[in-house]
């Protein structure tokens, strides 16, 4: 979920390390990571759940350009992916197994395995305001009110649902904002606020903190207030994965510092 090009080698190399401990482990791990749609195995017929309704398309029949995480998500032969607990709490749940949580630790915003979200506008940086250090959330209702937002997507929990849901706890709603608007990603959403087509958004930590060393847009922006912290991005694996081979999973990345639970 932060494979930014500009990190890739170094998820390669992360990825290479997991592979090969996996292989020793006894477990068949692909030889690369998938980041386009031509890189997942196709699916002998199309992948329909126990009533017959379509979980997932063959990879064969779809677009070989970029990926979209519901066809490496929904997949029957998914080792190992990171999702967002939008989805999951949305549906995604029935179609996959929790291998473990990642740690934020060391990342303004994050605790363990819990992290928050950014809610940034144009400043520059200028008295950027930290996180509450009980994890709480710190939301400006009068630099929300009457102004545009932008998120990356409707499932997501960092982008928008945790926001939401924290408004609700002020007795507030996402109709706080003069107007909504879906950037397609993270990134996108921050380029909208630093080039004016939005006057907010809200963004994860890690993303956030991964910005601020490779989007230029970034160096215009400043962090007004902070979603409450909650359980970060999980990895999963296919439900049809044995349990066996989720333990050596969870195993494996517990060894290498990927996950803490």
């Amino acid at each position: 979920m932060y494979d930014w090009p500009e990190v890739r080698t170094e998820t390669d190399a992360q990825w290479e390390q997991l592979r090969d401990d996996l292989r020793f482990r006894g477990i068949d791990a692909p030889e690369r990571l998938a980041r386009t749609r031509k890189d997942l195995p196709s699916i002998p017929g199309t992948h329909r759940d126990a009533g017959g309704k379509v979980i997932a398309s063959d990879p064969a029949n779809l677009p070989a350009g970029e990926l979209d995480p519901n066809s490496l998500w929904l997949h029957p032969g998914l080792l190992l992916a990171q999702a967002c607990w939008g989805p999951i709490e949305r549906g995604l749940a029935d179609h996959i197994q929790i291998v473990g949580q990642p740690g934020y630790d060391g990342i303004e915003g994050g605790e363990g395995p819990r992290y928050s979200s950014a809610i940034i506008m144009r400043g520059g940086g200028a008295n950027a305001m930290p996180p509450p250090l009980d994890g709480s959330a710190a939301i400006p209702l009068d630099l929300l009110r009457g102004r545009r937002f932008s998120y990356n997507d409707v499932d997501s929990m960092s982008g928008i649902l945790a926001l939401a849901s924290d408004l609700k706890g002020m007795g507030e709603t996402l109709d706080i904002f003069s107007h909504r608007k879906q950037s397609g990603s993270h990134r996108g959403s921050i380029k909208a606020v630093a080039e004016g087509a939005a006057d907010l958004a809200a963004i994860d930590c890690k993303t956030f903190a991964l910005a601020r060393r490779f989007e230029p847009a970034a160096r215009d922006l400043t962090v007004v207030g902070w979603t409450a912290r909650r359980k970060g991005l999980p990895f999963i694996t296919s439900r049809h994965t044995p349990i066996d081979v989720v333990t050596e999973l969870r195993q494996a990345l517990i060894g290498l510092g990927w996950c803490i639970s």
